[in-house]
Formats: C-alpha cells, sequence, structure tokens
C-alpha cells in the first residue's frame, strides 16, 4: 500500500456513510468496548457525540475516505497519570493484512511524543485472541509488558488483556 494515499483527520459529520461500513462489522466491533453500529442515525449519533468531541480520536483515511479509526487519550493531570496515554484503534476488514494500520500506527506514535511532551508511556491493551492487533503494536515496536487476568469489561463480560508498551526512548521501528 503506498502510503501517501493514508492519512489522518478528525472526523466529520459526512463520514457518516463511510463509518457505517467499518462499524456495521462485527469481526471489526468485536474487540472494541462500543458495539456495533447498525443504522446512519447511530453512526451520526456516535460520530457527534464520542468521537468528534474526543480529545484526538482520528479518521484512518484511505483517498480521504475513512476506513477506520485510532485514537490518544493521555491521562490526567489532576491524578498525575498525564504521563502515559491509551491507545485504540479499528480497522476496515477490506483494509486487513495491507500495512495501512501499522502505517496509521507509526504516524501517530511519532506524532503523539511531539503534541504531548508530558507524555512519556503510550499503552495498549490487547485481548489475548487479538492476534492481529497484537502483530501491529510489536511490528511499530511496543513490548509485551504481560498479561493482566480479569483486567477489563469489555461488552459486558470481565476479559483478560496483555498490556503493551512504547517508551518516547523506544525505537519506533519502520
Amino acid at each position: 500500500m503506498e502510503s501517501s494515499r493514508i492519512s489522518l483527520r478528525p472526523f466529520r459529520l459526512t463520514d457518516a456513510d463511510d463509518f457505517l461500513i467499518w462499524a456495521s462489522d462485527e469481526r471489526v466491533t468485536k474487540y472494541l468496548r462500543w458495539h456495533t453500529i447498525t443504522t446512519k442515525e447511530a453512526a451520526v449519533a456516535y460520530l457527534r457525540d464520542v468521537a468528534i468531541p474526543h480529545p484526538w480520536r482520528r479518521s484512518i483515511c484511505l483517498d480521504d475516505q475513512s476506513i477506520g479509526y485510532i485514537s490518544i487519550r493521555p491521562g490526567s493531570s489532576v491524578d498525575d497519570n498525564r504521563c502515559r496515554a491509551h491507545l485504540g484503534y479499528a480497522l476496515s476488514t477490506e483494509h486487513w493484512g495491507k500495512g495501512i494500520m501499522t502505517a496509521a500506527l507509526w504516524m501517530v506514535v511519532s506524532a503523539a511524543f511531539e503534541e504531548f511532551p508530558f507524555l512519556v508511556r503510550i499503552e495498549g491493551l490487547v485481548e489475548p485472541d487479538n492476534l492481529g492487533s497484537q502483530r501491529v503494536l510489536e511490528k511499530v515496536g511496543f513490548l509485551k509488558e504481560g498479561l493482566l487476568r480479569k483486567y477489563g469489561i469489555s461488552k459486558g463480560m470481565i476479559r483478560d488483556f496483555f498490556v503493551y508498551s512504547l517508551l518516547s526512548t523506544d525505537e519506533i521501528k519502520r
């Protein structure tokens, strides 16, 4: 995949149709905390109420068409967690295995440490059977730190998660 065709930008309400294509696919939303979105009205509401107001959620675009999302959420300075940020992402199944998510992740981590100068650590939580997501993180240079047993609730079930991290001092693989 030619990387010049891949871009990140804030979501727009006009992305609703493209967003619905991948957000309605249960294979895409299987490991996300939010449920599959099945109507255009729900897609518009999600974009308006969740994606657009998010402090750093971007649409992954191929030729400016939304095919996924990636987000960084730095911790709060109130609880002294601003040195780390949580990473989340999803990509349309049509584009799995083409290097798009790896390229998008590389763009995000390269920019995040500059955009958030207090940031020292970016971490991602991945369910053990989500092998594709684990591979993407490892390709960019994230380190698998360990298994967090019964760590979080996703879609009403308590689940295990692997925790991955990339530090500002780590090498970002290209």
